[in-house]
C-alpha cells in the first residue's frame, strides 16, 4: 500500500463522523455493546488503543459489529501492526511516526493515521506521501492556535487532532480548515463503560456526532 492510498483511505474514515472515539477498554465482554452504542449514536469509526491486555480481543469483538469501522491505536512496532490486522483492525493510528512503523503499515496494507506534533514532523510525513495525519498531543503541543498556524503553509495536510480534545473545545478544532475530524475519549468514559450504561454512551455519541465541521 502506498502512502497516498493509505492517506486516501484514512481520509475516508475520518470523514465518517466529526469525532472518532478513542477507546481504552479493559474488558472484552463489553466491547460489542460499546461498539453498538457508539455506532447507534452516529460514530462508526472506532479507535481501540493497544494499552490494555484485552485490546486485541476488544478489536476482534468490535469488528463483528455491523456498521462499524474498527482501528487500532497506539501502534508502535511491526508486531503491533501484524497483531492489529489479524484481530480485524482495518486502520491504524500512531502517536508519532517512524520509518519502521510506516514501512510496516505499507507492507501489511494497513492504512495509517500517523501522528505529528510540529511543522517538521508534518512535513516529513507529507514528503513521504501522507496528507492525512493525526495532530497529537493536540492541547499539549499548542492546541488549535498551532494547528491553525499550520493551515496556511501546509494546506495539503488534513489533521485529526487528538489528546486533550473534549466536547468543550472540539468545535474550535472542527472550525479550522485543516481539521477533518477530532479524536476523543469523552464519548466513552470508563465509569459508563464499567457500568454498562450503553444508553448514556449512545447519548454522548449523538451529541458528538451533531458537532458541525
Amino acid at each position: 500500500m502506498t502512502p497516498e492510498h493509505a492517506s486516501k483511505l484514512a481520509a475516508d474514515i475520518c470523514a465518517l463522523a466529526p469525532v472518532v472515539p478513542v477507546l481504552v477498554v479493559k474488558d472484552a465482554s463489553k466491547a460489542a455493546d460499546l461498539a453498538r452504542a457508539l455506532i447507534a449514536g452516529g460514530l462508526p469509526a472506532l479507535e481501540v488503543t493497544l494499552r490494555t491486555d484485552a485490546a486485541l480481543d476488544v478489536i476482534r469483538e468490535m469488528a463483528k459489529v455491523e456498521g462499524g469501522v474498527v482501528g487500532a491505536g497506539t501502534l508502535l512496532t511491526e508486531a503491533d501492526v501484524i497483531a492489529a490486522k489479524e484481530a480485524g483492525a482495518t486502520f491504524g493510528v500512531s502517536p508519532g511516526a517512524t520509518d519502521r512503523l510506516l514501512d510496516a503499515c505499507e507492507a501489511h496494507d494497513l492504512p495509517l493515521l500517523p501522528g505529528a506534533a510540529s511543522a517538521t514532523e508534518a512535513m516529513r510525513l507529507l514528503e513521504r506521501g501522507y496528507t492525512t495525519q493525526k495532530f497529537f498531543p493536540a492541547e499539549a503541543a499548542g492546541g488549535a492556535p498551532l494547528l491553525k498556524g499550520l493551515s496556511s503553509p501546509l494546506p495539503q495536510i488534513k489533521f485529526c487532532p487528538t489528546g486533550g480534545v473534549s466536547l468543550a473545545n472540539a468545535p474550535t478544532y472542527l472550525a479550522l480548515p485543516n481539521t477533518v475530524c477530532v479524536g476523543g475519549s469523552w464519548v466513552a468514559p470508563s465509569d459508563l463503560v464499567d457500568a454498562g450504561d450503553w444508553d448514556a454512551i449512545e447519548a454522548l455519541a449523538r451529541e458528538a456526532a451533531a458537532l458541525s465541521r
